[in-house]
Order: structure tokens, then sequence, then C-alpha cells
């Protein structure tokens, strides 16, 4: 396990930030021992009533009384969203004592010899903000007769990596894995790269992915959509360019969400006519757009001007059988027909949306009651003023009077 030693730039150092593990947010000793000295209820039957009490229960001290006594009914302990809830609302009342005894008690049962379940563990404590607790569960997991892999390994960094300490982060990748006999895997440099991408450190990200393939893990389109994605909105559009390139040649094939980073790319950039060029050769290779591709696309046709250009997408996507226009297309076509003086066009669409619910923007809306009152359109003015007082749920009073006083106008 050598090759993992010299994988990261940075002198590896262990630390982590154990203000993250919220200690000044739990409470003291003396009021911890007093909660737990309590005696819990009697288990409750294996019944969905556990599960009920669990979810109406409000007070903190008794929700924790309550999954305690329940701690071998498999009914709670394997209900991810009773377990993920409980301790999100014991969080929320930053009653991490509670937390770190539910979950530490947990452990202990058989249940803690499963790797599963002590990855929901350590999750659980990344999501509490207990940072420390959860890495110091990773390393722990032998002492619960529970072996580590990539996985557990993963769930620790996706963790650890909230703390956005990139020395710390480091120096878990290069010291975790020759440790503990961890092979990393693809979904681990996704991680990291996600994590540096977002961090604004993208030479960092793309040399982990230079150095993971020279260790053999082969990146995948995720990796490369990543990248490619943070380029683009870096405006390092000859980095971004250049990986779509390298990602072809390696044998990669761009993906449906590859395609739309691209489009949107050449939307930013005002290049409506090439962004439409890449979605029709995503129909010729056989990758179907779906409404983000066609909402992008009628975008930047209005943007430009090409109106008639947009009309048309838009009456493709209405063809297709397995897409319709949503709401966002709707409201895309509609304040930019309001721009281009297609009133007639933008009411009808605005009505039909209306009418299922979709709404435009007020500023839309405005436009459009200010359009068709200048066209002497008063009827269907006062048609969309009617679908406006009828929305669910309504408008503000302020923007129903804002909305009306166009009419008043005249």
């Amino acid at each position: 396990m050598r090759r993992y030693q010299n994988m990261l730039s940075l002198r590896p150092i262990r630390r982590f930030y154990r203000a993250a593990s919220a200690p000044a947010a739990i409470a003291s000793t003396t009021d911890t021992c007093a909660a737990f000295s309590k005696q819990p209820p009697k288990t409750i039957p294996l019944q969905e009533s556990a599960l009920s009490k669990l979810k109406d229960e409000r007070d903190p001290d008794k929700l924790f009384a309550l999954f305690k006594a329940n701690a071998h009914n498999k009914l709670v302990i394997e209900n991810r969203f009773a377990f993920e809830d409980t301790v999100s609302r014991l969080a929320g009342a930053r009653r991490f004592d509670l937390i770190e005894h539910l979950l530490e008690h947990q452990k202990t049962l058989p249940q803690g010899r499963r790797e599963g379940f002590i990855m929901r563990i350590i999750m659980l404590y990344g999501n509490a903000g207990m940072i420390k607790h959860a890495i110091d569960t990773f390393y722990d997991m032998h002492l619960y007769g529970c072996k580590r892999t990539v996985k557990s390994f993963n769930a620790a960094l996706k963790v650890l990596i909230q703390t956005h300490d990139l020395r710390a982060i480091e120096a878990f990748l290069s010291d975790v894995p020759p440790k503990f006999d961890v092979e990393l895997d693809t979904y681990t440099i996704n991680i990291v790269i996600k994590a540096f991408c977002e961090m604004d450190f993208l030479d960092r990200a793309y040399l982990v992915m230079v150095q993971m393939e020279k260790l053999g893990i082969k990146p995948d389109v995720i990796t490369y959509t990543t990248l490619i994605s943070a380029s683009y909105q870096k405006n390092r559009c000859e980095i971004g360019n250049g990986l779509w390139n390298l990602m072809v040649f390696k044998g990669c094939r761009p993906n449906l969400a590859t395609f739309n980073v691209r489009i949107q790319y050449l939307i930013n950039r005002r290049q409506a006519w090439q962004a439409n060029d890449v979605m029709r050769l995503m129909q010729k290779i056989g990758i179907d757009p779906d409404e983000v591709t066609y909402n992008l696309v009628i975008k930047g046709f209005c943007q430009a001007g090409y109106f008639e250009m947009a009309k048309r997408v838009y009456s493709a996507l209405e063809c297709r059988s397995e897409y319709k226009p949503n709401a966002k297309i709707h409201q895309t076509m509609i304040h930019y027909l309001c721009k281009g003086g297609d009133y007639n066009l933008a009411y009808t669409m605005c009505k039909g949306c209306m009418r299922k619910n979709w709404f435009p923007n007020v500023d839309t809306i405005y436009s459009l009651l200010q359009g068709l009152m200048k066209n002497g359109q008063l009827g269907k003015a006062k048609m969309i003023m009617i679908l406006v007082r009828n929305r669910i749920p309504p408008f503000s009073s302020a923007q129903l009077d804002s909305l009306q006083s166009v009419l008043s106008k005249t």
C-alpha cells in the first residue's frame, strides 16, 4: 500500500476541526448525567405505534428515552427516516449530549457489527455537525467487530469534507488507506474532486484525478462532468474544452448531464446556435435531451432575439411523448415573449399555465398585463387577473394591488 504515500502534494497532517463537533453546545456533565440517569420507559411493542410516537414526540428528553427504549426494535432501528428524524430533531434542540449517548449505545448492539449500520452512524454524526465523533467512529470500527472497506471510508470522507479543511482532507486521504488496507475507488475521487471544486481548488481537483489514474483508479463520466462544469463556471473555458476532449480521447462517453453542462456554457456565452447544434448531436448519438436541455436552448434563442427558433424548439418538445414543457419552460417562454412584444402567444401560454397552478413571477405578469392593455385587450387582461386572484397559495396584497393598478390606468 506504499502507493498512497505520495499521492498528494501537501505534507500529511492529521488534524480535524474540533470546533465542528459542537462541544460548546453540549450540555454540562452534570445535566448530561442527570438526563442519562432517568429510567427509560418499558420497551414499546413492535407496532407501528412506536414509529408514530417517535414522530409525534416533541420533548427532546422524552424523544431520547423513547428511542433508547426501542434500541432492539428492528421496526424502529431499521427505519432510516425514524433514525435520521430523531437525530435531526435532537440536533435542532442542540441536545448533542443525547445524540452522542444514543449513537454510542447503538454501536454496542448487534447491528454495530454491520458496516452499513456504522456508515449510518457516521453520516448521522455528520448531519448533526459532530465531525470528530463521526471520524472517531470510523477509526474505532474494529472495536465493534466491524470490518472497514472503502464504503465506510467514503462515508467518513464525506463528513470530513464539511470542515473545508484542505490539509485535514488530504491527510485523511494519505494516511488512512495504507493504515487500514483500504482500496480507494472512483467514488472516492469523485467525492474529493467535487469538494475541491466547491472550495475553488480547481487545480488540485484536476491533480487528484491525474494522480488517482496513475494508481489505476479510472475516472468516470461523473469525474469529468464535475471538472468541466467547475471550469466553465470559473470562466476557464480552455480547461473545460480540454477536459471534454480528454474525456472523449480516453473513451469515456459524455452523458446527458455532461451535454447539459456544455449547453449551459454556450448559452451563457450567448451562443444559441452552437447550443442547438450540440442538442442535435446528442440526438444523433442516441442521448435524448430532457426538459433542462430544451429550456436552456429555448432561453438561448429568446435571449438572442430568435423568437421563431425558440417557438420551433418549444413545439418540438410538445410533440415528444416522454417529455412535456414544464413550469420553468413556460415561464421562460412567457418572459421572453413579453420582452419581444408577442403578447397574444404569451397570453395563451400564461392562461394555460395558470390553470395548472404554474405561475410566472410577478414582474412577468405585470409586463404581460401592460402589453395587453397597450394593445387594447382589456378582456384578456381581466382574465389574467381572475386567474391571478385564484392562485394557491395567493399572492400578497401588495402584489395583487400592483397588478390591479395596470388595469386601473385605463
